[in-house]
């Protein structure tokens, strides 16, 4: 597979670049909203793939193309980290995408692993995700790098991007379809259930009343703007310029759609959205 160019050089001082962060769609977002609330004078530049959403039912080379594409694209905008919020491309494609620039690159599988250990009493964990994200076994590999004493039992729920692309996040066909997914993991005794796709927050509410009380559910969205804080600090990038942040945000397919759920999740006024085509 054909490299990244690594581009050199700047146009504008390295600590006032922009975040890049990437996504199959708009699960992404759930990520974005958290790193503006912890790094509100942070400037971001956000790319959701919807030409080409879901990653889950993908190979793991075309899953891995398509993040190198993504990667590209944002790594032309001078950005100064790079955030792959999704599960699919993490697990598949992180050390890729790692091996192609010579910026930080964070993925969204460590710091929800993390979270799950911490969150645990009883050391079973639930994971949902992509049929690629659980068939990687990135998270149980996690789970298991920090304490080989934890069961992991994982389920694949592939409808759930669809559901949330299309808006229906709640009501009676989210509720059913979550309740055939999950109804096995809730008779494993899990504690814990880790939201294995930046999608899946946005059906927290149906999730977490399917699982009933008692079960801590693990959004990495926030542990991941926590992570990127830390290596902005560690790597003295944090932005010297203070408010008039920049916002940008391209979308690979229907932008007017995509700027509407942008507006109504991250609660403010986005005003535009450029379509951009990535790859060949």
């Amino acid at each position: 597979m054909e490299n990244i160019l690594i581009i050199t050089g700047s146009l504008m001082n390295k600590r006032n670049r922009p975040i890049g962060v990437f996504d199959s769609g708009i699960g992404g977002l759930t990520v974005l909203k958290e790193i503006i609330k912890e790094m509100p004078d942070e400037s971001t530049i956000y790319l959701g793939d919807t030409a080409r959403v879901p990653y889950g039912i993908r190979s793991p080379e075309i899953v891995t193309r398509y993040s190198l594409e993504n990667t590209k694209f944002l790594f032309s905008k001078d950005i100064k980290i790079l955030v792959v919020a999704c599960n699919t491309a993490s697990s598949i494609s992180l050390d890729a995408i790692k091996n192609s620039v010579s910026i930080p690159v964070i993925g969204v599988i460590e710091p929800g692993a993390k979270a799950a250990v911490r969150a645990t009493s009883n050391k079973k964990i639930g994971v949902i995700g992509t049929e690629a994200t659980v068939k990687s076994n990135s998270y149980t590999k996690a789970i298991k790098g920090i304490d080989r004493s934890i069961e992991v039992f994982s389920c694949s729920c592939p409808l759930f991007v669809p559901l949330v692309e299309e808006g229906w996040t709640e009501g009676e066909i989210a509720s059913l379809t979550a309740k055939r997914y999950l109804d096995g993991l809730k008779g494993k005794g899990i504690d814990t259930l880790v939201l294995g796709c930046t999608h899946y927050p946005l059906l927290k509410k149906v999730i977490a009343r399917v699982m009933g009380k008692g079960i801590r559910l693990i959004d990495s969205a926030v542990e991941i703007s926590h992570e990127i804080k830390t290596i902005l600090n560690v790597n003295n990038l944090n932005r010297e310029q203070k408010g008039a942040t920049l916002r940008e945000f391209y979308a690979t397919d229907s932008p007017e759609r995509f700027l509407k759920v942008c507006e109504n999740f991250l609660g403010q006024k986005i005003g535009h959205i450029e379509k951009i085509a990535v790859g060949s």
